[in-house]
């Protein structure tokens, strides 16, 4: 039994890289709740939730800063998921509400879902909301000033590392393709595009909204891009 009611865990998307893109329920949560959590950043850096939400939080509030490896290691990812469910909890615990800040959508291929199934494993009784928020791919399309879909197209979007195998699948089967971090796969993606003749009607959008951002358009003339992590590919494979 516990003395106090249980904080709830809001994980709340604020966007890809401009706070203005933050909906008004986030920035209300967030600069109300007592605890306020945001994956590391690396090389001393902060990193991109934490940035985008520099100027919104308070002073009074308690920041945690989660880290979260960029490995596909199963045990290291489980044991920095669970490290941070056990900071998350020390807060809700005490019946301290905690606002999880996360880039783009906290449902979009988001830090935010480990932590609250990790949560939520150890501690089935706790309560855990999300807030969705603009996500890259949506955020891109508007920087290039074309829909991402019209009518009846259809529309898949993958994860570029894992995916790779299933990208021409994706082209033979829809009228728009994304490829989010597309980066560590640009040049075999190249050669695809190129083979089928899609390199006019593709692009890559690097930092959508953020300092930085930078569109390449029409891929011809870029077969060797060195791209960020945080870069997707837009293809117009349709007719």
């Amino acid at each position: 039994m516990f003395d106090k009611p249980l904080g709830k865990l809001w994980g709340i998307g604020v966007g890809p890289g401009d706070p203005d893109l933050m909906t008004v329920k986030a920035t209300r949560l967030l600069q109300s709740s007592p605890v306020v959590a945001f994956p590391a950043g690396r090389n001393g850096q902060p990193g991109i939730a934490q940035a985008i939400t520099a100027t919104l939080r308070q002073p009074h509030q308690t920041h945690l800063s989660l880290y979260f490896p960029y490995v596909h290691v199963a045990t290291e990812l489980e044991l920095a998921w669970q490290e941070a469910a056990r900071q998350v909890w020390a807060h809700l615990s005490q019946g301290q509400d905690v606002v999880f800040a996360t880039e783009g959508d906290a449902s979009f291929y988001s830090t935010f879902t480990y932590l609250a199934q990790t949560l939520h494993q150890q501690h089935p009784e706790v309560v855990i909301e999300t807030v969705p928020g603009v996500c890259s791919p949506l955020a891109a399309a508007a920087l290039l000033g074309q829909p991402l879909t019209s009518l009846d197209q259809r529309l898949a979007i993958l994860p570029a590392l894992y995916a790779l195998s299933e990208f021409e699948i994706a082209l033979e089967h829809n009228d728009v393709v994304v490829l989010m971090k597309v980066a560590s796969v640009y040049v075999e993606v190249w050669q695809i595009l190129k083979r089928r003749s899609l390199l006019e009607k593709s692009c890559v959008v690097v930092r959508a909204t953020q300092a930085g951002e930078t569109i390449y358009q029409g891929l011809e003339a870029y077969p060797a891009l060195q791209l960020p992590y945080f870069s997707l590919l837009i293809v117009n494979c349709g007719s």
